[in-house]
């Protein structure tokens, strides 16, 4: 799988079947070998409309869904909806980088992710998002356990990805599998 020698993950007390929320191929794949060596029972979700333009999206979630077929980890590719995205985000446009527009964002799209968790089986809901220093982890987590809180006994993992070398783990495990590095969160503004 990898030549990373990772710490055992566990999930909180009761808690058995994790959806991960995940944002492209580079932010994931040190957080699925993690879980995967962790033997934790998880399933990819891919939705984010607020990437653009299209074509940008496409690749990300492409590359994505290879690494977890790769890695025979379930992936699920949820619907692009980028007009619901403008819509809540409109007036929002001139916010800065980690403001308002990042909140509502992630707020989106871990309730999308929170509801499909929900209807599915899942009881915890985490994200990729947060390992990035580019992001508000603070920001990030607030979104998440905002999102779980709205679906009976579902939780958000706030776990910090970004500790043990996880962001330059998340580097080297992006050149090792040669993924497309973004320079934008995709955001258009």
């Amino acid at each position: 799988m990898n030549n990373y020698k990772l710490k055992q993950l566990e999930l909180p007390l009761g808690k058995k079947r994790l959806l991960l929320h995940s944002c492209c191929a580079p932010c994931s794949g040190d957080i699925m070998y993690k879980l995967k060596e962790s033997n934790i029972d998880f399933t990819v979700y891919f939705y984010n409309p607020n990437i653009h333009p299209h074509e940008e999206y496409v690749l990300r979630k492409e590359e994505n869904k290879v690494f977890a077929k790769k890695n025979n980890i379930p992936f699920i590719d949820a619907d692009y909806d980028p007009r619901n995205w403008f819509t809540l985000t409109k007036g929002m446009e001139m916010e800065p980088e980690r403001g308002k527009r990042c909140s509502i964002c992630f707020d989106m799209r871990f309730i999308k992710t929170a509801e499909y968790a929900s209807k599915n089986g899942f009881d915890i809901i985490s994200s990729t998002l947060a390992i990035s220093r580019w992001k508000d982890m603070n920001q990030i987590n607030q979104s998440g356990i905002y999102a779980a809180s709205k679906f009976k006994n579902m939780e958000y993992l706030t776990y910090n990805w970004r500790k043990e070398n996880g962001s330059q783990r998340m580097i080297e495990v992006s050149k090792d599998e040669g993924f497309y590095m973004q320079e934008y969160c995709g955001c258009v503004y």
